[in-house]
């Protein structure tokens, strides 16, 4: 098993400083390895909450989460930091890329903190290889201002995986894009999670784009209900 959350809760005081606003309320469920799932529900329901607390950006209030049976949120600063670079692969809404660097440049930046000059050669390799597996082979000295948005967002992709995560969160990663771009890179994300093997998370506000993945999941008042494809 990959993931598992087990009574996770997660409140904030309210703005007044009195009382508190309970986002999530018990979310318990379980994730095996190159599974893909949709987290799907209105606005403001917790979902970026949720994606927010497994990659250990926050800490619930209460209840625990363990990646591959290690209790992740007793984890030090450093621990953190290292997990999500290592481990954890981002794709947002809008691709952060950094306009100054070029394609390849973007996609090597999560390789960086590593340190590691003898991989240098290997992870350009795969760099390479996932580039021309998302059809921008001929567009890697390209700067961000030179692509289209779904291009964009491909190199987003590229970026997510360059560091063999075992599992890929996406939050609205299509959510910027016209119908027809999202739904061929919704398609794009759910060849990638088959061809890496890679765990994949997504939020989506898109029932369409949701019914590509194994399994969906409703998150309505703070509670997650399942819904089996």
């Amino acid at each position: 098993m990959l993931l598992q959350l087990d009574h996770v809760k997660k409140h904030y005081l309210a703005p007044s400083g009195e009382g508190f606003i309970k986002v999530l309320e018990d979310i318990t469920f379980e994730l095996g390895e190159s599974n893909s799932i949709a987290i799907v529900g209105p606005s403001g329901s917790g979902k970026s909450t949720l994606l927010n607390l497994i990659a250990t950006l926050d800490t619930p209030t209460s209840g625990t989460i363990h990646f591959h049976g290690k209790e992740i949120t007793k984890l030090s600063e450093k621990e953190k930091a290292f997990f999500r670079n290592q481990r954890i692969g981002f794709i947002f809404q809008l691709h952060h890329l950094l306009p100054q660097c070029s394609v390849l440049e973007n996609v090597l930046v999560p390789t960086l903190p590593r340190g590691n000059m003898k991989a240098t050669d290997r992870i350009r390799e795969r760099a390479y290889s996932l580039l021309k597996q998302v059809g921008l082979e001929d567009r890697i000295r390209h700067y961000p201002s030179q692509l289209s948005g779904g291009e964009l967002q491909r190199v987003a992709f590229v970026r997510a995986l360059i560091n063999k995560p075992a599992l890929i969160l996406a939050d609205e990663p299509t959510g910027s894009l016209d119908n027809k771009t999202a739904l061929k890179l919704a398609s794009l994300l759910c060849e990638l999670n088959r061809t890496e093997g890679i765990t994949l998370i997504t939020v989506t506000h898109s029932i369409t784009i949701a019914e590509k993945m194994k399994q969906i999941l409703w998150l309505k008042g703070g509670i997650l209900s399942k819904q089996n494809k």
